[in-house]
């Protein structure tokens, strides 16, 4: 399979072709929020070794992540009501989740390319990712969400790469071909079960993101909101109907 350096090279190089592709075709998104889907893309591209047990791949991911997730969040920390304090101490409770217990159950419940290396977990990826980055436009959320799932994809297209060795034009297929780009896998039912069930509630959470519905007009923008009760206070005005007189 590819290294660990190969894998953040690789997503490092198409996260930097993903962020000028966005910066060059969507000219109203900012050249820092581009930047930033580079560095998403970079990042995910080693998120599939999260399942590898121990090693560099879980140090440096649980780390970045942790340190990463609480400043995404900021915007939607101000949205509660929080204040810096309040922001401050919710941030390093994340860390210490990510960090330590994430971290953990990877290694104690996963296994080397099992589900976690799977189309299912790459769309699970990008579905938090969509869930933890914040603001007030769809696109952008959308583009650091594309960001997170190009970069997992690229990580399991080179373990497939990897997974063919060629003699004399010939190429030989070792045992882990197959087992990173994969829908299902038939050596456990249970976690066929358990991937599919979490990709079902974070699918079910994005869609019920007020942001989405707002955009779909499934549910009233929060400036609708705003506005209604200064529409229900304004006194109303009735002007008398005339009628026709017909002789």
């Amino acid at each position: 399979m590819a290294g660990f350096n190969t894998h953040i090279t690789t997503s490092t190089i198409i996260g930097v072709g993903y962020g000028a592709a966005a910066y060059t075709f969507m000219p109203d998104i900012s050249a820092t929020t581009c930047m930033l889907s580079a560095g998403l893309c970079s990042i995910a591209g080693i998120l599939p070794d999260l399942d590898s047990g121990s090693g560099r791949p879980v140090k440096e991911i649980s780390a970045f992540v942790a340190a990463m997730a609480p400043m995404l969040m900021i915007d939607r920390f101000r949205r509660l009501g929080m204040d810096p304090e309040a922001i401050a101490l919710a941030g390093a409770i994340i860390y210490i989740v990510i960090r330590f217990g994430v971290a953990e159950v990877f290694k104690k419940y996963t296994k080397h390319r099992g589900m976690w290396h799977s189309v299912p977990a790459a769309i699970s990826a990008a579905l938090c990712a969509f869930l933890v980055v914040s603001g007030d436009e769809l696109d952008i959320r959308l583009l650091k969400t594309g960001a997170v799932f190009l970069g997992f994809m690229v990580h399991l297209t080179l373990d497939e790469i990897w997974s063919v060795e060629w003699h004399s034009f010939r190429p030989r297929f070792k045992k882990s071909f197959g087992t990173a780009i994969k829908f299902w896998n038939p050596n456990s039912m249970w976690s066929n079960v358990s991937t599919y069930a979490k990709l079902a509630v974070l699918l079910f959470a994005a869609v019920g993101d007020p942001l989405l519905m707002e955009h779909y007009h499934l549910h009233p923008s929060s400036q609708e909101l705003q506005e209604a009760p200064a529409m229900a206070t304004q006194p109303q005005t009735f002007q008398p109907q005339t009628f026709p007189i017909t002789r």
